[in-house]
C-alpha cells in the first residue's frame, strides 16, 4: 500500500565533501532537501568510522533543516544525550545492536527528539512490531550498512510493504524511510511499496547540481517523468 504523504528527501552527508562539510550542508539545504541524514559509524557495529557529536554540533549552524542522525553504533544508549545536545532532531537506533531498544526509544523521546528505529536487510519487519507505540520513524536499510555507494537490495521491497501495512493498522503517523542505493530508478519502487522518506547519498552529493538532483528524486518518487 503506497503512502500518500509528501515524499521527504534526506541527503546523506556520508557522500559529501568532508573537506567542506559546512558548505555542503548549506548547499543541500538551499537545494531543497527536507532533512539531512547524518550517519554515525563506530567501526564495531559496522566496518567503518565516521562522525561523533562534535561534527553534529559543528554543522548545526549551517542548516535549519531537521538533522536525521542514524546511530550505527553499539552500544548507543551512552551517547543519546550527547547527540541530542549537539543538535540532532531525530535519532535512529538499530534493533540489532540494542537489546533494550524500548528504553533507547523512550530516552530519545524524553530528550525531546523524534525516535527512529532502524533495521538491517536480514532483519524481518516483525522485529519492530512491538515498537510502533514508541517509533516516529522506521528506517529500512536497503543495503548492508557501513559504506555508501552500494546497490539497492530489491529484496527489501516486500519488507517495506509489510511495514506500511503494520503502520496503517496501528493508525500512527510513522514515517517509513529507506536508506541505501536510492536513486531516481529506485524512488518509484520504494514509494510504491510504502516508503515516504528517502536517504540518498551519491544521487545528491555525487551530482553537479544538488537542486536538480533532489528535484529528479522527488519527481521520480511521485511518478513524474524527468
Amino acid at each position: 500500500m503506497a503512502d500518500t504523504s509528501p515524499l521527504l528527501i534526506a541527503p546523506s552527508i556520508l557522500s559529501a565533501d568532508f573537506a567542506a562539510m559546512g558548505e555542503e550542508v548549506a548547499a543541500a539545504t538551499r537545494a531543497g532537501a527536507d532533512w539531512l541524514h547524518i550517519d554515525i559509524m563506530d567501526g564495531h557495529f559496522v566496518p567503518n568510522l565516521t562522525f561523533g557529536p562534535p561534527m553534529v554540533r559543528a554543522l548545526r549552524p549551517h542548516s535549519h533543516l531537521p538533522f536525521d542522525v542514524h546511530l550505527m553504533i553499539e552500544p548507543a544508549d551512552p551517547l543519546l544525550e550527547a547527540f541530542a545536545a549537539a543538535g540532532a532532531d531525530h535519532i535512529h537506533v538499530h534493533v540489532e545492536g540494542n537489546p533494550h531498544v524500548h528504553r533507547s526509544l523512550q530516552t530519545i523521546r524524553a530528550l525531546g527528539k523524534k525516535a527512529g528505529v532502524a533495521i538491517c536487510p536480514a532483519t524481518p519487519p516483525e522485529a519492530v512490531s512491538y515498537l510502533l507505540d514508541l517509533a516516529d520513524v522506521i528506517l529500512v536499510m536497503t543495503v548492508n550498512p557501513g559504506f555508501g555507494g552500494q546497490r539497492f537490495l530489491e529484496s527489501q521491497l516486500p519488507k517495506i510493504r509489510t511495514l506500511r501495512e503494520m503502520v496503517t493498522a496501528s493508525k500512527r503517523d510513522i514515517v517509513i524511510g529507506v536508506d541505501g542505493g536510492v536513486d531516481p530508478l529506485v524512488m518509484p519502487l520504494a514509494a510504491a511499496a510504502g516508503a515516504n522518506m528517502f536517504v540518498s547519498g551519491t544521487a545528491v552529493f555525487g551530482q553537479a547540481d544538488y537542486a536538480t538532483a533532489i528535484a529528479h528524486l522527488r519527481q521520480a518518487g511521485a511518478g513524474v517523468p524527468n
